[in-house]
């Protein structure tokens, strides 16, 4: 018979935010390595990051990366880890702070390295053993298919043998 009482509390508004949105430099500029990154089959966040960071002219900590892209913690951990390891950005100290703050590097060879090392080598490298374990199942096939599919093999191996021939020259070029 009684209903509940309806209480009303007043409407709140969002907490302000010192954090400025993005400009439409900032914003052109994140456009771009967000192209780059997707030819190379990174992450849209790998993208954001680098490209607000490459803009800033001041190093940046993760929080306010993600408050100004709009980022899960997550992604900004994982995107901030992996631009790293190819030594695209680094940590810098900032005095009385004890986040880390993180900055663009500019030495486009220490990323394509860092790329190549990391990501690229490991497919090439997978790529052998799977191409290894594909001679085994066509030597096991019927010999109705087997000329077609030792063709196709011997197509797949001469492109490995060339992106594995292609790496050093790649990496002599970029730290020349």
């Amino acid at each position: 018979m009684s209903a509940d009482p309806q209480i009303d509390l007043p409407h709140r508004a969002p907490a302000p935010t010192d954090t400025p949105a993005l400009t439409s430099l900032e914003v052109e500029v994140i456009d771009l390595f967000i192209s780059l990154v997707r030819m190379l089959g990174l992450p849209k966040s790998v993208g954001e990051l680098y490209g607000l960071l490459f803009i800033s002219p001041e190093a940046l900590p993760m929080d306010v990366l993600m408050e100004r892209l709009n980022m899960s913690k997550g992604a900004a951990s994982q995107g901030l880890k992996l631009l790293r390891s190819f030594g695209a950005v680094k940590t810098s100290y900032v005095a009385g702070d004890r986040r880390d703050h993180y900055l663009a590097e500019f030495d486009i060879s220490r990323f394509a390295t860092g790329f190549i090392k990391g990501e690229l080598q490991p497919h090439l490298d997978s790529g052998l053993l799977r191409l290894q374990r594909m001679e085994e199942l066509v030597a096991q096939s019927p010999v109705s298919s087997k000329e077609v599919a030792e063709n196709r093999l011997a197509r797949l191996r001469h492109w490995h043998e060339k992106g594995q021939a292609m790496l050093p020259w790649i990496l002599k070029f970029l730290v020349s």
